[in-house]
């Protein structure tokens, strides 16, 4: 009975052999083809400038050509199985399939959009989350993206699709802003005119949109003034000349004898032993001299405070 039962399989064997040897020759056959298809798809992009959504749809339209042709070929070497019954099988499969490969297929249809929309391209200059640096490839799954200290991140593109992104070299231009303090008793409105001739001095910095310094606000020890400048917006020049504003703008204060204070603290201490104690119109720490000064607290308060510390209140 093995006997015979080993003769049945080699005689079907020998009969379906023509459909196998049929079925391979027809997907090596359309393996040639979509590699052909997907070739020509990646240098007409190419031409366009998309080359990632070149590689990207290429190889999704190799994939499946193979696929399809693995369809064909599975009905030329068993017959008997009709293509309605794979697609129904593959229907039910497709659904298993995209529970197990939800993430893949979420960064696949991300990574498409972002090709074909284009906010960014190779080259630019990007912030997405806490990662900045240059775009390398947009990939079917990822974004790469180089970092400027040299390293590589790699981002899924579905991340990068629902998240804000900062494309700093989408314009020739940029702006930067740098604080400086000055000292009350300089003249704000000429240190900003002195610091902007210093900064339109400055090799790489824009001529239109001129750069300006304006008054920003009164801190405890200087007057801020705030120096903003346009130069090309690629990291290494905006670095390198923020680095030479700042060392002109030092120049220019040092020049023009303009103070740049440090922070400074006053503390008042009174001794309560003066011979003036009790003496309101004479100088003291805390309120100016004259004739008339601030009046003092009322008993109410007095109480108040002194109740606030512990102390008994005086009647």
């Amino acid at each position: 009975m093995i006997l015979a039962k080993l003769h049945v399989a080699s005689n079907d064997f020998f009969l379906q052999l023509p459909n196998i040897l049929g079925g391979i020759v027809f997907v090596l056959l359309a393996w040639f083809v979509g590699k052909l298809v997907a070739n020509g798809l990646r240098k007409g992009f190419h031409h366009k400038g998309l080359v990632d959504l070149g590689g990207v749809l290429s190889s999704l339209v190799f994939g499946l050509i193979v696929a399809a042709s693995v369809l064909i070929a599975s009905v030329i070497v068993f017959p008997s199985v009709k293509p309605a019954t794979i697609i129904s099988s593959l229907g039910i499969g497709s659904v298993a399939i995209g529970f197990a490969f939800k993430d893949i297929l979420q960064n696949l249809l991300a990574g498409i959009l972002l090709l074909i929309n284009r906010p960014y391209r190779r080259g630019d200059q990007i912030v997405v989350k806490d990662f900045e640096g240059t775009v390398e490839h947009i990939q079917s799954r990822a974004t790469l993206i180089k970092t400027y200290d040299g390293r590589r991140v790699i981002i899924p593109n579905s991340d990068v699709y629902t998240s804000p992104v900062i494309v700093n070299t989408a314009f020739p231009t940029r702006r930067s802003q740098f604080d400086v303090g000055i000292g009350y008793g300089d003249d704000p409105e000429e240190a900003c005119r002195i610091f902007a001739k210093a900064i339109a001095g400055v090799e790489g910095v824009e001529a239109d949109p001129a750069p300006e310094v304006l008054p920003w606000g009164l801190a405890d020890s200087y007057v801020t003034l705030r120096a903003r400048w346009w130069t090309e917006s690629k990291r290494t020049n905006v670095a390198h000349i923020q680095a030479r504003v700042i060392l002109a703008l030092y120049k220019a204060a040092k020049d023009a004898a303009i103070d740049l204070p440090y922070p400074t603290t006053v503390m008042l201490f009174h001794d309560q032993s003066e011979a003036t104690d009790g003496d309101r119109t004479s100088q003291r720490e805390g309120w100016p001299a004259g004739p008339n000064p601030p009046p003092r607290r009322s008993r109410r308060s007095e109480g108040d405070v002194a109740v606030a510390v512990g102390q008994k209140p005086q009647e």
